[in-house]
């Protein structure tokens, strides 16, 4: 029996097809929802789910939440004394819904479709597919949620051609996804998104204004009681959905305090994160090569979209109505099952064809020409992000130096203009024959498929000899810290200090502009910033200001032709 799961970062749902429709299983008890929390209790017992969210009140310590964060990395929680990943803990979850389903359905279960953020990478989807595994599961396909929040909201039902917009804001993760069904394709044309943004970080903000508002040091509070706090907190924002004042009673530290919020000052609070929402969604569109006017329908999805601001903040911005007649907690998971059943090719509903994007550049370290002299660690793309996959590319490079014996492709993954900016996730080694620099010529060729499997060739073109790597992100030949780290950096530009702050200015905007480009608009870009850096370091103060000038207006030009060209 094959099931859909979604493994949500606040709560997981997993649900089966069957007559045409897509069906919730309850938990062991008799709720959709199963808490993503993980405990463990003084006799070693694993807990999961409303029961484990109940011990981790009492024995903070003990519990774990919200790990999905760090799915792909090396991070451990340490809970009774036991140590576990965030690949081990979600396969506690999933095992715990794989029990639940097979009670329910009264036959084994041994198969799943699972959802994953869309802005997920290989090494966190490919942790996702060991999870399932480690609990008992066989992961017939991973899943963008978008997606599968789109399929139950029956886009492409009335078989014409739409073009959608799905915005998904979950607990804990945000993702931004612009979908095309036409003649029963559904493709997915630009994705983009905030792992560390969710209804959690809206929760957090009123915690931290209740705290402000009593006068007490977050550091002399104990895990149990901001953990109350939270809990109330998380109470009071779904309260704002109906009311426009919430209060807040409760003891700490044996002083009973209540304080009243208004719904302006929270909204006003809330301004960062929703300044972070729109960021993904003009990525998206403009990677998407469209405007606003060219979107049919805007889908709300996730429990953290109920949240009356976050709804006028989309309609304002998109200037429709937004969509939200499906459950947000539930449409990934109906849209997984529906998968299921297209999967088992089911005559009662249409079979779909899916097809997904690349969600990082995928490309290698070169060394480029800055006007003065060769410099290394140049990042040069392959695979654009959002480029639809599966995708074959190729890219000719040509030996560096005199007398080369062999060329060592690093593997890279990110947005970054410099390459150690970016995510090692492979490497391969070829020899050359001996010859003056750049007579050799070397073919690179990425393929990327639907199950996030990258194959890398490269063929020495006068030799013909070919080495073939398949990376599927097991291993990494980084430290897990370093690893870890460069994921955190994917989406932010790590600055080169300057001690002049304009020029510091212009070379920063250029590799945020950088990171943002695709295609041609990069290396316009790329050669800017190099001509920029050849004047700083070999021209007088005049040249250096004539091109800081140059250069930014170049800069501002391409920025207002971003936003406005596409966001107005």
């Amino acid at each position: 029996m094959i099931v859909g799961i979604d493994l949500g970062t606040t709560n997981s749902l997993v649900a089966y097809y069957k007559d045409g429709e897509a069906h919730l299983i309850p938990n062991r008890l008799g709720k959709e929802l199963t808490p993503s929390v993980v405990s463990v209790n003084e006799k070693d017992e694993i807990l999961v789910g409303e029961i484990a969210k109940e011990y981790g009140a009492l024995h903070p310590s003990s519990m774990a939440r919200t790990f999905k964060r760090d799915m792909g990395t090396k991070n451990t929680y340490t809970l009774k004394g036991h140590e576990f990943t965030a690949e081990e803990l979600s396969s506690f979850v999933l095992k715990s819904l794989k029990e639940d389903a097979e009670s329910f359905l009264g036959c084994e279960v041994d198969e799943a479709i699972i959802s994953v953020p869309a802005y997920f990478n290989d090494k966190q989807r490919k942790a996702t597919k060991r999870a399932g595994e480690l609990a008992g599961l066989k992961v017939s396909r991973i899943i963008n949620e978008p997606t599968a929040s789109a399929i139950s909201y029956g886009v492409g039902d009335e078989d014409k051609m739409e073009r959608v917009l799905v915005f998904d804001l979950g607990g804990g993760t945000f993702d931004v996804s612009i979908l095309e069904y036409f003649c029963s394709i559904m493709e997915v044309h630009a994705i983009a998104g905030d792992n560390h943004l969710g209804g959690e970080d809206f929760t957090r903000v009123l915690m931290d204004m209740f705290i402000k508002k009593i006068h007490v040091n977050e550091a002399d509070l104990d895990l149990i009681t901001k953990n109350r706090i939270y809990k109330e907190a998380e109470k009071a924002k779904i309260s704002f959905s109906k009311n426009k004042e919430v209060v807040i009673a409760m003891d700490v530290n044996s002083v009973f305090y209540e304080e009243t919020f208004t719904i302006d000052e929270y909204e006003k609070e809330c301004l960062p994160l929703l300044e972070r929402i729109r960021i993904p969604i003009e990525k998206s569109i403009y990677d998407a090569k469209i405007t606003l006017d060219d979107i049919d329908r805007v889908i709300l999805v996730g429990g953290a979209s109920r949240m009356p601001m976050v709804r006028q903040f989309v309609k304002k911005m998109m200037k429709v109505y937004p969509d939200y007649y499906v459950d947000p907690d539930t449409s990934v998971s109906q849209g997984c099952a529906l998968q299921c059943g297209m999967k088992a090719r089911d005559k009662q509903i249409e079979e779909m064809i899916l097809t997904d994007v690349c969600p990082f550049t995928l490309g290698c370290e070169v060394i480029r020409y800055n006007g003065s002299f060769e410099e290394s660690g140049h990042f040069l793309p392959i695979i654009e992000r959002n480029t639809v996959i599966p995708v074959s590319k190729k890219q000719t490079v040509y030996t560096a130096y005199d007398d080369q014996e062999k060329v060592n492709v690093k593997v890279l993954q990110g947005e970054s203009r410099m390459a150690r900016n970016n995510l090692l996730i492979g490497e391969v080694s070829i020899e050359v024959p001996k010859a003056p620099k750049g007579e050799e010529a070397i073919d690179i060729t990425y393929t990327y498929d639907v199950n996030s499997l990258l194959e890398v060739e490269v063929e020495v073109l006068s030799t013909h000899e070919k080495k073939k790597i398949i990376i599927q992100n097991e291993e990494n030949k980084i430290s897990e810290e370093e690893a870890q780290e460069r994921l955190e950096k994917l989406q932010y530009l790590k600055q080169n200090p300057r001690e002049d702050e304009e020029n510091y200015f212009v070379i920063t905007k250029g590799n945020r502009l950088y990171e943002q480009a695709i295609g041609n608009d990069r290396e316009v870009i790329e050669q800017a910033i190099m001509n920029f850096e050849h004047v700083l370091s070999t021209g007088s103060r005049l040249e250096i200001e004539r091109a800081r000038k140059r250069t930014l207006e170049l800069f501002e030009e391409m920025d207002h032709q971003e936003s406005v060209g596409y966001f107005s």
